[in-house]
């Protein structure tokens, strides 16, 4: 007797990551699944993908009419390839998010969708992507090109090394050099490569909060996490990520801008991860789920001081 894949409202329960959300529920239900594999009811991940691309668009690109095609071009390609990246960290973690109560209704766990279904959708991503590569420089596409063993090692980086978010910070924050080389010909001025790096703590730091959700399965399945590497030492360790992450920022911008009004949005976003870290609690998952997602308020006060910086 063959088991029938469960369905929508079956793997909704109150432990699973798995609700599709706004007007995507609308559409045909065949669609589901392939919505739910690439998170597109979930947008802040991607949101997370693009604001660090969007720093550099909004403050550094020559006028607003190029600044505003970019962001919408960046927008695009962010939701396509942190579509792309969830499909392949799904394709590696089938097996684990299994065992895992969160993620045990995803597609390629439930059965929904299977591993061929999951890597014809994957290539279609990847042509999506490749064609809006196509309206950047030549310099872009290796730029962008460049990100793929990242997303490729994240999902492999969480079964051998302690804090993968590493791995993940160094994905997220890729934005930065794409946005820099379509604005910038040569070698990016210094102060770029100091937001880089105060964009990797910023995201060890978030998703080092995420992971408190996934502490219990994750001692359970031999996932590695920075939440379990830190253990009682977490908040002290968000704090010290979002710390490093402000002053990169703080230093780095003030390298490519001088004093302008980039200082404000800095100023709110670090005053913002303040207030996350001292909410941290290693025992309230539901908290920590809220204070992940208010990490699109600290990359948007940036993006809008960035922008008044170029429109004033």
């Amino acid at each position: 007797m063959t088991s029938k894949a469960p369905q929508p409202e079956e793997i909704q329960g109150a432990a699973s990551d798995i609700r599709m959300q706004g007007g995507w529920r609308y559409l045909p239900r065949a669609m589901h699944p392939y919505i739910t594999l690439a998170r597109l009811d979930r947008p802040i991940g991607w949101w997370l993908l693009l604001l660090p691309g969007w720093w550099i668009i909004a403050g550094y690109s020559p006028n607003l009419e190029t600044a505003f095609f970019l962001m919408a071009l960046f927008m695009i390609g962010a939701i396509i390839m942190r579509a792309a990246g969830c499909v392949i960290n799904d394709i590696w973690d089938r097996n684990i998010d299994k065992q895992v109560a969160r993620t045990k209704g995803r597609p390629l766990a439930s059965g929904e969708i299977g591993l061929f279904g999951a890597l014809v959708f994957l290539v279609f991503l990847t042509l999506l992507g490749l064609g809006l590569l196509v309206q950047l420089p030549i310099r872009t596409w290796i730029v962008g090109a460049a990100a793929a063993p990242l997303i490729i090692l994240y999902p492999l980086a969480k079964r051998v090394f302690g804090f993968p978010q590493l791995v993940l910070g160094l994905t997220f924050s890729w934005a930065i050099p794409v946005a820099a080389s379509v604005l910038w010909a040569g070698m990016p001025p210094f102060g770029l490569f100091l937001v880089y790096a105060g964009t990797v703590f910023w995201v060890i730091g978030y998703d080092t909060i995420y992971a408190i959700q996934d502490m219990p399965d994750d001692r359970v399945t031999g996932v590695k996490s920075s939440a379990l590497t830190l253990g009682s030492r977490l908040r002290a360790g968000v704090a010290m990520f979002y710390g490093a992450a402000t002053a990169c920022w703080f230093v780095g911008f003030y390298s490519l801008s001088g004093v302008d009004i980039w200082l404000f949005g800095v100023l709110a976003a670090g005053l913002h991860l303040g207030r996350q870290a001292l909410q941290v609690d290693i025992a309230a998952p539901d908290t920590a789920l809220r204070l992940f997602k208010s990490n699109r308020n600290t990359g948007l006060f940036i993006t809008a001081a960035l922008l008044a910086q170029q429109i004033i």
